[in-house]
């Protein structure tokens, strides 16, 4: 009977000791996301730190590290200047954040894109002399200015997704980052799973990956350059290839580019 208490007890205390790392994990998690500077750029978000991230020994689950990428869209107020360039093909915008609000602004046609991501999902609007408008449904698959990201990129849809695992952590661009790998919860969107590269010590979106629904990887988004504006470091070219599907090579390429 002492032998069995004794048991106990101490498997009792290693149970405890381990609920006390993932809770202090998980703090330290919490804080990296509000110290990183951040800004949402194209479908990526664009803070990140400024060290590069000793190798971690366990994944936090997959559902925090999700909640630490979206937490990276409310971190500040900033006001920016950006392109999207494909080829001789050049899309200026203006990129604002604030109270949590993320707009582009585009002219000729005037056009605005306004994303909120909130706690259980996001929105999407488009703002035109016409009104407002909330994008939604088969609108999610239309590309924006006629380049190879869709509404449902921008929207960051993929961030909600319930079905979401930590399947490794690698490294990019000398950065540590999890690996995760994203299923939805039904057909509607244009891909049947999105991989993604989050770096571990902000949060960052750093490269993603999204597949048809025939398994055949269709576009991929990955941080190419970054830059340092006022103390901060932000995004200062990402690359966007769209795959073609029967052949598995580049289709095409289009660069977003953020300015000083």
């Amino acid at each position: 009977m002492k032998n069995r208490l004794i048991h106990h007890s101490a498997a009792a205390a290693q149970r405890g000791g381990h609920v006390t790392k993932q809770r202090g994990a998980k703090q330290a998690i919490m804080l990296r996301a509000r110290r990183a500077g951040a800004v949402a750029c194209g479908a990526v978000l664009v803070g990140i730190s400024n060290v590069v991230a000793a190798p971690t020994v366990s994944a936090p689950p997959a559902k925090e590290i999700l909640s630490m990428a979206r937490m990276q869209q409310a971190g500040q107020d900033v006001d920016l200047q950006g392109q999207l360039r494909q080829a001789d093909k050049i899309v200026p915008f203006r990129l604002t954040q604030s109270g949590g609000v993320t707009r582009y602004s585009f002219t000729n046609p005037d056009e605005a894109l306004q994303l909120r991501l909130g706690a259980a999902d996001s929105k999407l609007e488009e703002i035109s002399r016409e009104g407002v408008d909330k994008i939604s449904g088969p609108e999610f698959e239309q590309n924006v200015r006629g380049t190879p990201v869709t509404y449902e990129d921008l929207a960051l849809k993929f961030l909600y997704w319930p079905n979401a695992k930590v399947v490794g952590e690698d490294s990019t661009n000398t950065r540590r980052v999890w690996k995760l790998d994203l299923q939805p919860p039904t057909r509607q969107s244009q891909y049947s799973r999105v991989l993604v590269w989050t770096e571990q010590q902000s949060g960052a979106l750093m490269r993603m990956e999204g597949y048809d629904w025939n398994g055949r990887l269709a576009k991929r988004f990955e941080v190419v350059s970054v830059q340092k504006i006022e103390g901060r470091y932000f995004l200062k070219q990402m690359r966007i290839e769209a795959i073609q599907a029967e052949t598995g090579k580049v289709q095409s390429r289009t660069y977003l580019e953020i300015k000083k």
